[in-house]
Formats: structure tokens, sequence, C-alpha cells
């Protein structure tokens, strides 16, 4: 059977969501209000259960998520996450199913996992979101898409339900996965100047207010710098995207730079900070927490 088409599936796909932590249960209930129907596993099942209640149907197994489903969308930590679970799920998948492959693997991981997917019949769309908890909660990610043109209509619906943005890269895997580490490039070292910032006012005695607000509004200003600051002033540092996860991520960027005879002090920099924030405890923070990497007396900090 050849790739799916968009007259092959009804014009609200039933959609399995491979994967149910701080994303994947956001973008689950955005398909959710989109009126798609959706079939959600997560390894450990707890993380799933409350998704019932908003209408999808909890499933004990992956291969009982995928049975039936015209997409699979995975949302996982990394590539052997992924790996792992389409092992799981292959009793339930059909040929000609598309495979929505949104967690962040890196280029190598994500040409990897299209070959497992060509395996097993499946049609393979390379793609991550940019953002984090409440865009993932809104259906306003930004989506960074490669694979084959012939299912752009089938993924359509599903996509809009996620996302206020599709960017269609290339045909081939990797490309998607290859400009989102490019994006977190910037999202990694902007949130470390945010923090080093608020650390170089600490030690100075400088009222971190009286800097955000001498920047407020001026060209140097930011949504970014103002939200991750309020949340280091407030202490709720509940995450939108977790430090250790922030760090997976660094690191792929890293390798990837390596790989391409490019060299990285500001990511090699902000993944040194979020291994000591994260040895000190915070890996389960928001990422605004490698804040605490750069305390005298904050356990890691220096």
């Amino acid at each position: 059977m050849g790739p799916a088409t968009a007259d092959a599936v009804p014009q609200r796909p039933v959609v399995a969501v491979l994967g149910t932590g701080i994303m994947g249960s956001g973008m689950a209930r955005s398909l959710l209000r989109a009126g798609l129907e959706v079939r959600a596993w997560n390894r450990t099942q707890a993380k799933a259960a409350p998704l019932a209640a908003d209408g999808a149907t909890v499933t004990s197994t992956a291969a009982d998520a995928v049975r039936g489903a015209d997409v699979v969308l995975t949302m996982l930590n990394d590539g052997t996450s992924v790996a792992a679970a389409l092992t799981a799920a292959s009793d339930g998948v059909h040929r000609g199913q598309v495979l929505l492959q949104s967690s962040t693997v890196g280029p190598d991981a994500s040409v990897e996992l299209a070959q497992r997917a060509a395996d097993l019949g499946l049609v393979y769309l390379d793609a991550p979101v940019s953002g984090t908890r409440q865009p993932a909660e809104q259906g306003a990610l930004t989506v960074f898409v490669s694979g084959p043109s012939a299912v752009r209509g089938v993924v359509a619906p599903v996509l809009d339900a996620i996302g206020q943005r599709t960017v269609w890269v290339a045909e081939e895997p990797g490309a998607a996965s290859g400009l989102k580490l490019v994006v977190n490039t910037w999202v990694i070292n902007l949130v470390g100047g945010v923090a080093e910032c608020l650390n170089l006012a600490e030690g100075l005695g400088v009222n971190p207010q009286m800097f955000l607000d001498a920047v407020r509004g001026g060209p140097l200003d930011s949504g970014y710098l103002q939200g991750k600051s309020a949340a280091v002033l407030s202490g709720d540092l509940t995450p939108s995207f977790a430090l250790s996860t922030a760090l997976k991520d660094t690191r792929l960027i890293l390798e990837a730079a390596e790989r391409s005879g490019v060299r990285l002090d500001l990511t090699a920099a902000s993944a040194a900070r979020f291994e000591r924030a994260e040895a000190a405890g915070h890996g389960g923070q928001d990422m605004i927490a490698t804040y605490y990497a750069g305390r005298a007396t904050e356990e890691g900090g220096g």
C-alpha cells in the first residue's frame, strides 16, 4: 500500500497520542477541543488517566492506542523512547498509517526513526514543535514538518488543532528536526541570559525589578524576559519546559554542532549551567531554574 492520501481518511481523523507528559497532554486536549477522537497512551498510565475526563480513550497498551487510528502522534522524551513506543505499538499499526513524530530527537535520530517507521509500513512525518506548556494547551504551537507532501491533507486537521502555524520544511526526514535545534539554541541561550542578569543583579545588590523596569517597553525588552524573571522572583517554577528536558535538548544541539564542525560556546555554557542546576535538584522545575546555577549561596552555584 502506498502513502496515505487526503481521500483515504475521514475529515476528522482518529489520533493516537503516545506520550502524555507536559506537552503531550496539552496537545491531546487541543485535539479533543477540535472535535477529534483521541486515543491516549503513556508508559506510566497514571499520567494519561486524567485525559479520560476530557473525552479521550485511555488505553493500557500502545498497541491498543494505535489500533484503528489514522494518525499516530508521538510526544516523548527522546529518540530511544520513541523507538521503544513504536516497538510496543507494532502489533496495532497498519500500513499507510501516518506517524506524526513531534518529540525533539535531533536530525540523526529522526532519520533512524523514519526507517523504523518505514519497516512498519508507516508514513513518517518529522514534526517537532516549538512552544511550551501553555501553547500546547491552547493549540498555539508552531509545528515544523518534513515528509511526503502527499499526506498534508491527512494531517491538516491534526496540525490545525495543535498549532497556530505549520512550517513545511522539506520532504526528507531530519530537516524539520534540524530547524527545531536552531530554534531551541535561541531559546536555551535566551533563558541563560535572563538567569545571568538576575544573578548579577543579586550579586551587586541591584533590585532586579529596577532592571526589568529599565528595559521595559524598549528594544531590549521581551515577554520572555519579563515572564521568566517573574517566575524566579515569585518562586513559582512550575515547569512550562522542564530544566532536565532543556538539558537533553542542549546536548542534542551540541552533538549536532560537533558533527557539523560548528563551535557553540554559549550553548556549551548553557549546558554546564543546566547540569549544575540539575545536580542541585532543580531538574523537574522550569528551565529558568538555571538561575540557581549562578547563585554563590546555592549548592552547585559559583
